[in-house]
């Protein structure tokens, strides 16, 4: 098993929002999406404009799932830069079409896999390794961590049973061994 980390450097997100960027708009909503809600790949690829548009066109102010993992609805409101980003996204998309749609077949999502390559490529050339779709999901909690410090929240927003496994999954507790063992000399 293949272990994937956050992706803990503002600059590097930076660089491979870029080289997503490069690709297509698709590739950057998708890491766009997943890195700014939590959500799994699994999750993310199943959006459509329903998803995030109201009947009138008008965006939603909250995205309503069922995910695919747990079974259990998820709820959450579109942060500013994402609602802005996904309003100008979908603004020519019809009802009921994938966001992430597949370059095969009349109407499909991508699948799990093609969304690892799309991000494990771009990531390559932006120098990151130990990179994969859930990078996207820990990216989120490392830097929700950061900014609120609040790993209730986040242990509420992943489901998790116990904070420790929340900062174990974002990548904390990985940092805080580092740091112990950089400042540590006998």
């Amino acid at each position: 098993m293949n272990l994937v980390q956050p992706i803990r450097d503002r600059e590097k997100l930076e660089d491979l929002k870029e080289e997503l960027k490069k690709k297509g708009l698709r590739n950057y909503m998708l890491f766009l999406t997943g890195s700014n809600s939590g959500m799994r790949v699994s999750d993310v690829i199943k959006l459509n404009v329903n998803d995030v548009r109201n009947k009138d066109g008008t965006m939603k102010s909250h995205i309503i799932v069922v995910e695919k993992k747990t079974k259990k609805v998820k709820k959450f409101p579109l942060c500013n830069d994402l609602y802005k980003e996904m309003e100008i996204y979908t603004k020519n998309m019809k009802e009921g079409e994938y966001l992430f749609k597949s370059r095969n077949g009349e109407n499909k999502p991508i699948t799990t896999t093609q969304a690892y390559r799309i991000i494990k490529r771009a990531s390559e050339k932006v120098g990151l390794e130990e990179i994969g779709t859930h990078t996207m999901r820990k990216s989120f909690g490392y830097h929700h961590y950061q900014q609120y410090k609040d790993v209730a929240l986040l242990q509420t927003i992943y489901n998790h049973s116990s904070p420790s496994i929340t900062l174990k999954y974002i990548g904390i507790n990985q940092d805080n061994i580092d740091l112990g063992y950089r400042n540590f000399s006998i």
